[in-house]
């Protein structure tokens, strides 16, 4: 118990890689030098498969990244709705963000999603976005009477709705990936061998992109409810 308390520990334990030295000294953390390495991934992908595009008699590279964006933006837009497809873009590069960062373990990185600064700064992004869909889609006037439907006495409960959400998807998002890091460490203490490694693809691989599609999803779901 001492050596998974240990490990959980160090999991928690988010070290300052360097420091900037203006304003004072700004520290950079191992989750912001990974989350660096996962956007110079995502656009070495994008550049990769994005040169040289054309209308027809396209390359197999191009096909491949047709069929990635499409069923990506096709996934996305079927939960926000029609009036949320405007907001598809984001939501595609947070779903794939997010589906990097809970895998990268598998590579010897500390996921920044086991960091709860990202997931609060994700979350805190999302629901920000959520609010503008509904003042954009609205107009400020409608925004507010909202937080008086279907009563105005449950006008304090809407917003604090408003706060809850973020912390939902925060909370959710980083308890879910920090939970198959416990799970994963007490399976290797009964069960060093083989095992560890079949239950590996479930919570690494698996239970990690299935936690970005929820995050993904319930911020679509949220954005939907903004606009209609």
């Amino acid at each position: 118990m001492g050596n998974l308390t240990e490990s959980l520990m160090e999991e928690l334990n988010c070290e300052t890689v360097f420091t900037i030295p203006i304003f004072g000294g700004i520290d950079i953390s191992e989750s912001v030098v990974v989350t660096w390495i996962i956007m110079a991934v995502m656009v070495l992908i994008a550049f990769i498969l994005g040169r040289n595009l054309r209308i027809d008699h396209i390359s197999k590279r191009q096909a491949i990244a047709e069929t990635i964006v499409t069923k990506l933006y096709s996934m996305v837009e079927g939960m926000t709705g029609p009036e949320g497809m405007k907001y598809t873009p984001y939501l595609v590069t947070v779903l794939v963000y997010i589906g990097i960062a809970n895998i990268i373990g598998l590579f010897g990185f500390k996921s920044p999603t086991k960091d709860l600064n990202v997931t609060a700064a994700l979350a805190i992004m999302s629901i920000i976005l959520v609010e503008f869909a509904g003042i954009y889609q609205h107009g400020v006037k409608k925004w507010l009477h909202k937080f008086t439907e279907p009563i105005a006495i449950v006008t304090p409960i809407n917003i604090l709705e408003v706060f809850t959400r973020p912390l939902s998807l925060c909370m959710r998002l980083f308890g879910n990936v920090l939970g198959s890091f416990v799970i994963m460490k007490l399976i290797e203490m009964v069960v060093p061998i083989f095992l560890p490694t079949v239950f590996s693809l479930y919570f690494d691989i698996f239970d990690g992109l299935l936690q970005a599609y929820v995050f993904v999803f319930l911020t679509s779901l949220y954005i939907k409810e903004a606009v209609d």
